[in-house]
Protein backbone atom coordinates (compact mmCIF):
# COMPACT_ATOMS: atom_id res chain seq x y z
CA UNK A 1 0.00 0.00 0.00
CA UNK A 2 1.44 3.56 -0.97
CA UNK A 3 2.55 6.25 1.79
CA UNK A 4 -0.75 8.50 0.77
CA UNK A 5 -3.05 5.27 0.69
CA UNK A 6 -1.67 3.99 4.48
CA UNK A 7 -2.21 7.78 5.66
CA UNK A 8 -5.96 8.08 4.02
CA UNK A 9 -6.73 4.42 5.53
CA UNK A 10 -5.30 5.84 9.60
CA UNK A 11 -7.38 8.80 8.90
CA UNK A 12 -10.74 7.54 8.03
CA UNK A 13 -9.49 4.94 11.26
CA UNK A 14 -9.24 7.73 13.37
CA UNK A 15 -12.04 9.78 12.38
CA UNK A 16 -13.84 6.43 13.46
CA UNK A 17 -12.75 5.90 16.36
CA UNK A 18 -13.33 9.43 17.59
CA UNK A 19 -16.60 8.69 16.97
CA UNK A 20 -17.08 5.78 18.64
CA UNK A 21 -14.92 7.02 21.81
CA UNK A 22 -17.86 9.96 21.87
CA UNK A 23 -20.44 7.69 21.79
CA UNK A 24 -19.25 5.41 24.42
CA UNK A 25 -18.01 7.95 26.86
CA UNK A 26 -21.42 9.92 26.39
CA UNK A 27 -23.29 6.26 27.50
CA UNK A 28 -21.28 5.43 30.31
CA UNK A 29 -21.36 8.85 31.57
CA UNK A 30 -25.92 8.02 31.47
CA UNK A 31 -24.78 5.47 33.12
CA UNK A 32 -22.83 6.21 36.11
CA UNK A 33 -25.42 9.18 36.34
CA UNK A 34 -28.30 6.63 36.49
CA UNK A 35 -26.91 4.79 39.48
CA UNK A 36 -25.53 8.16 40.94
CA UNK A 37 -26.99 8.80 43.90
CA UNK A 38 -28.07 4.97 44.72
CA UNK A 39 -27.56 2.51 47.38
CA UNK A 40 -24.57 1.20 45.81
CA UNK A 41 -22.86 -2.08 47.04
CA UNK A 42 -18.78 -0.73 47.23
CA UNK A 43 -15.46 -2.13 48.94
CA UNK A 44 -11.84 -1.28 48.93
CA UNK A 45 -9.40 -2.41 46.82
CA UNK A 46 -5.55 -2.13 47.61
CA UNK A 47 -5.09 -0.09 50.74
CA UNK A 48 -7.77 2.14 50.67
CA UNK A 49 -8.93 2.88 46.88
CA UNK A 50 -12.86 2.73 47.18
CA UNK A 51 -14.63 0.58 44.26
CA UNK A 52 -18.42 0.78 43.92
CA UNK A 53 -20.60 -1.90 41.57
CA UNK A 54 -20.83 1.35 39.67
CA UNK A 55 -17.12 1.64 38.68
CA UNK A 56 -17.54 -1.91 37.33
CA UNK A 57 -20.67 -1.95 35.47
CA UNK A 58 -19.10 1.49 33.21
CA UNK A 59 -16.01 -0.49 32.88
CA UNK A 60 -18.17 -3.43 31.59
CA UNK A 61 -20.33 -1.53 29.20
CA UNK A 62 -16.46 0.46 27.72
CA UNK A 63 -15.05 -2.25 27.51
CA UNK A 64 -18.05 -4.04 25.82
CA UNK A 65 -18.08 -1.04 22.88
CA UNK A 66 -14.42 -0.07 22.97
CA UNK A 67 -12.91 -3.52 22.51
CA UNK A 68 -15.84 -5.18 20.22
CA UNK A 69 -15.43 -2.66 17.89
CA UNK A 70 -11.02 -2.12 17.71
CA UNK A 71 -10.37 -6.09 18.85
CA UNK A 72 -6.65 -5.03 17.33
CA UNK A 73 -6.13 -2.60 19.92
CA UNK A 74 -4.72 -3.05 23.50
CA UNK A 75 -7.00 -2.31 26.40
CA UNK A 76 -5.50 -0.75 30.00
CA UNK A 77 -8.34 -0.04 32.47
CA UNK A 78 -8.43 1.03 36.72
CA UNK A 79 -11.07 -1.61 36.95
CA UNK A 80 -9.79 -4.32 34.79
CA UNK A 81 -7.04 -6.90 35.15
CA UNK A 82 -3.92 -6.24 33.52
CA UNK A 83 -3.00 -8.12 30.39
CA UNK A 84 0.18 -6.96 29.22
CA UNK A 85 -0.86 -8.47 25.88
CA UNK A 86 -1.30 -4.65 25.35
CA UNK A 87 2.33 -3.50 25.67
CA UNK A 88 2.64 -5.46 21.85
CA UNK A 89 0.11 -3.18 20.67
CA UNK A 90 0.40 0.07 18.47
CA UNK A 91 -3.31 1.80 20.10
CA UNK A 92 -4.73 1.38 23.48
CA UNK A 93 -7.43 1.97 25.21
CA UNK A 94 -6.50 3.46 28.35
CA UNK A 95 -9.43 3.98 30.59
CA UNK A 96 -10.96 5.02 33.95
CA UNK A 97 -14.62 4.23 34.14
CA UNK A 98 -15.19 6.70 37.12
CA UNK A 99 -12.39 9.10 38.08
CA UNK A 100 -13.13 10.54 41.63
CA UNK A 101 -14.83 7.59 43.09
CA UNK A 102 -14.86 9.22 46.72
CA UNK A 103 -16.80 12.12 45.29
CA UNK A 104 -19.44 10.02 43.45
CA UNK A 105 -20.10 8.03 46.73
CA UNK A 106 -20.58 11.26 48.44
CA UNK A 107 -22.87 12.65 46.10
CA UNK A 108 -20.54 15.22 45.07
CA UNK A 109 -20.00 16.70 41.09
CA UNK A 110 -16.59 16.03 40.92
CA UNK A 111 -16.36 12.68 39.43
CA UNK A 112 -15.89 12.13 35.16
CA UNK A 113 -15.22 9.08 33.07
CA UNK A 114 -12.29 9.34 31.69
CA UNK A 115 -10.67 7.42 28.17
CA UNK A 116 -8.36 8.12 26.24
CA UNK A 117 -6.66 6.08 23.01
CA UNK A 118 -2.76 6.16 22.96
CA UNK A 119 -0.58 5.33 20.36
CA UNK A 120 3.20 4.56 20.37
CA UNK A 121 3.22 5.87 24.20
CA UNK A 122 1.27 9.23 23.30
CA UNK A 123 -2.77 10.04 23.56
CA UNK A 124 -3.98 10.84 20.03
CA UNK A 125 -7.67 11.10 21.41
CA UNK A 126 -9.13 11.86 24.60
CA UNK A 127 -12.85 12.18 26.32
CA UNK A 128 -13.46 13.37 29.26
CA UNK A 129 -17.22 13.74 30.77
CA UNK A 130 -18.67 14.95 33.85
CA UNK A 131 -22.45 13.91 33.51
CA UNK A 132 -23.43 15.90 36.91
CA UNK A 133 -22.38 19.16 35.21
CA UNK A 134 -23.18 18.09 31.55
CA UNK A 135 -19.55 19.01 30.29
CA UNK A 136 -17.91 17.01 27.58
CA UNK A 137 -14.11 17.17 27.26
CA UNK A 138 -12.67 16.34 23.30
CA UNK A 139 -9.14 16.67 21.58
CA UNK A 140 -7.70 14.63 18.83
CA UNK A 141 -4.06 15.05 18.27
CA UNK A 142 -3.29 18.27 15.96
CA UNK A 143 -7.18 19.40 16.16
CA UNK A 144 -7.64 21.30 19.45
CA UNK A 145 -9.75 20.95 22.20
CA UNK A 146 -13.48 21.60 22.86
CA UNK A 147 -16.06 21.80 25.56
CA UNK A 148 -19.26 20.86 24.96
CA UNK A 149 -18.68 21.58 21.34
CA UNK A 150 -16.70 25.10 21.77
CA UNK A 151 -13.16 25.20 21.27
CA UNK A 152 -11.46 25.93 24.45
CA UNK A 153 -7.57 27.35 25.89
CA UNK A 154 -5.24 27.41 28.77
CA UNK A 155 -4.70 30.98 30.31
CA UNK A 156 -1.86 32.63 28.74
CA UNK A 157 0.75 34.58 30.68
CA UNK A 158 3.35 33.30 33.77
CA UNK A 159 1.85 35.10 36.30
CA UNK A 160 0.36 33.26 39.29
CA UNK A 161 -2.39 33.70 41.39
CA UNK A 162 -2.39 30.67 43.71
CA UNK A 163 -6.04 30.55 44.14
CA UNK A 164 -6.36 29.37 40.75
CA UNK A 165 -3.55 26.38 40.97
CA UNK A 166 -5.03 23.38 42.30
CA UNK A 167 -3.31 20.20 43.83
CA UNK A 168 -1.36 19.11 46.68
CA UNK A 169 -0.70 21.59 49.26
CA UNK A 170 3.30 20.91 49.78
CA UNK A 171 3.32 21.45 46.22
CA UNK A 172 1.28 24.26 45.38
CA UNK A 173 3.26 25.99 48.70
CA UNK A 174 6.61 25.40 47.20
CA UNK A 175 5.52 28.12 44.77
CA UNK A 176 5.89 31.03 47.22
CA UNK A 177 8.70 31.44 49.64
CA UNK A 178 9.27 32.40 52.97
CA UNK A 179 5.71 32.49 55.10
CA UNK A 180 3.30 34.23 52.48
CA UNK A 181 0.01 32.66 53.23
CA UNK A 182 -1.53 31.13 50.26
CA UNK A 183 -5.29 30.95 49.46
CA UNK A 184 -5.98 27.64 48.11
CA UNK A 185 -8.08 26.54 45.56
CA UNK A 186 -10.69 23.82 46.46
CA UNK A 187 -10.11 20.29 46.23
CA UNK A 188 -11.20 18.84 42.62
CA UNK A 189 -11.74 14.90 43.76
CA UNK A 190 -11.20 14.30 39.77
CA UNK A 191 -7.69 14.35 38.99
CA UNK A 192 -8.73 13.78 35.10
CA UNK A 193 -11.01 16.81 36.33
CA UNK A 194 -8.66 18.94 37.86
CA UNK A 195 -6.07 18.69 35.00
CA UNK A 196 -9.22 19.48 32.02
CA UNK A 197 -9.95 22.45 33.93
CA UNK A 198 -6.40 24.00 33.11
CA UNK A 199 -7.86 23.06 29.57
CA UNK A 200 -10.20 25.64 29.26
CA UNK A 201 -8.80 28.48 31.38
CA UNK A 202 -10.56 28.00 35.05
CA UNK A 203 -7.25 26.78 36.56
CA UNK A 204 -4.15 28.76 35.62
CA UNK A 205 -2.31 25.56 37.05
CA UNK A 206 -2.84 22.17 38.32
CA UNK A 207 -0.38 19.06 40.22
CA UNK A 208 -0.61 15.61 40.15
CA UNK A 209 0.60 14.11 43.77
CA UNK A 210 3.14 11.19 42.89
CA UNK A 211 1.68 7.26 42.72
CA UNK A 212 -1.39 8.81 39.49
CA UNK A 213 -2.08 6.15 37.17
CA UNK A 214 -2.26 5.99 33.43
CA UNK A 215 -5.77 5.83 33.53
CA UNK A 216 -6.19 9.20 35.99
CA UNK A 217 -3.74 11.42 32.86
CA UNK A 218 -4.04 10.18 29.22
CA UNK A 219 -7.14 12.03 28.53
CA UNK A 220 -6.51 15.14 30.27
CA UNK A 221 -3.04 14.96 29.26
CA UNK A 222 -4.22 15.43 25.78
CA UNK A 223 -7.08 17.79 26.67
CA UNK A 224 -4.38 19.85 27.89
CA UNK A 225 -2.04 19.48 25.72
CA UNK A 226 -4.36 20.70 22.44
CA UNK A 227 -5.43 23.43 24.19
CA UNK A 228 -2.09 25.19 24.40
CA UNK A 229 -1.10 23.97 27.35
CA UNK A 230 1.70 20.95 28.43
CA UNK A 231 1.50 18.77 30.98
CA UNK A 232 5.09 16.52 32.12
CA UNK A 233 7.02 15.60 35.43
CA UNK A 234 7.63 18.50 37.40
CA UNK A 235 11.47 17.80 36.11
CA UNK A 236 10.18 18.48 32.49
CA UNK A 237 10.97 15.21 31.58
CA UNK A 238 7.50 13.90 29.26
CA UNK A 239 4.93 11.47 30.09
CA UNK A 240 4.48 8.14 28.92
CA UNK A 241 1.69 5.75 28.18
CA UNK A 242 1.16 1.83 27.84
CA UNK A 243 4.40 0.92 29.64
CA UNK A 244 4.73 -2.47 32.10
CA UNK A 245 5.00 0.24 35.03
CA UNK A 246 1.76 2.82 34.57
CA UNK A 247 2.56 4.86 38.29
CA UNK A 248 4.11 8.22 37.49
CA UNK A 249 5.65 10.84 39.68
CA UNK A 250 4.73 14.40 40.47
CA UNK A 251 3.55 16.26 37.34
CA UNK A 252 2.46 19.82 36.08
CA UNK A 253 -0.13 20.92 34.05
CA UNK A 254 -0.26 24.72 32.64
CA UNK A 255 -0.57 26.71 29.92
CA UNK A 256 2.57 26.51 27.58
CA UNK A 257 4.83 29.78 29.14
CA UNK A 258 3.04 28.93 32.78
CA UNK A 259 4.36 25.76 32.61
CA UNK A 260 8.18 26.53 32.07
CA UNK A 261 8.00 29.31 34.39
CA UNK A 262 6.96 26.54 37.28
CA UNK A 263 9.47 23.76 35.70
CA UNK A 264 12.28 26.39 35.78
CA UNK A 265 11.34 27.13 39.36
CA UNK A 266 11.09 24.13 40.72
CA UNK A 267 14.75 22.94 39.13
CA UNK A 268 16.48 25.69 40.70
CA UNK A 269 14.82 25.21 43.71
CA UNK A 270 16.30 21.74 43.55
CA UNK A 271 19.89 22.96 43.33
CA UNK A 272 19.66 25.62 46.31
Amino acid sequence: MAAADLETSDTTSLAHDAELLTRSVREAGQLALSLFGTDLRRWTKGVSSPVSEADIAVNDLLESRLRAATPEYGWLSEESADDEVRLGKRRVWIVDPIDGTRSYLGGKEDWCVSVALVEDAAPILAAVFVPVTDEFFFAARGQGTTRNGEIVSASAGTALDLSRVAGPKPLVEKLVSGSTRIELHPRIGSLALRLCRVAHGVLDAAFAGGQSRDWDLAAAHLIVQEANGKMTALSGDPILYNRRDVAHGVLVAAGRDRHAEIVTHFRDASKL
